[in-house]
């Protein structure tokens, strides 16, 4: 059975940071690439930044280059996302998602996680 567990979302003031993690079981391959998005009330879900099953590719949102970081544990479906300087326009349920190789797509994941809040006041 595939699970896929988000934590570390809360609340934090604008310029401050949260450090989220997507630890992810049951999967049919042992180190699989993985993605977060983002979705806020009315708008669509946005992809945040993703990285490839060896951590050596890795993708970000042009909105959040430079502030947030995306890593990994070698071997393991286990991903972060460490967000500083975080803005209001950033409070969203962020969402990990799992595939094989990443996209930046998020029609192309099969395995998502039940989201965690992250609300930034101003």
């Amino acid at each position: 059975q595939v699970k896929v567990v988000e934590s570390g979302g809360g609340l934090a003031q604008a310029g401050g940071s949260l450090r989220l993690s997507c630890a992810a079981s049951g999967l049919p391959c042992s180190s699989c690439g993985m993605a977060w998005f983002r979705h806020a009330p009315g708008k669509e879900r946005e992809f945040v930044a993703a990285i490839s099953r060896s951590g050596g590719m890795i993708y970000y949102a042009d909105s959040v280059k430079g502030r947030f970081t995306i890593s990994r544990e070698n071997y393991k479906n286990t991903a972060y996302l460490q967000m500083n300087g975080l803005k209001p326009e950033d409070t969203a349920v962020y969402y990990c998602a799992v595939r094989f190789i990443v996209t930046m797509e998020g029609n192309d994941y099969s395995y998502w996680g039940q989201g965690t809040q992250v609300t930034v006041s101003s």
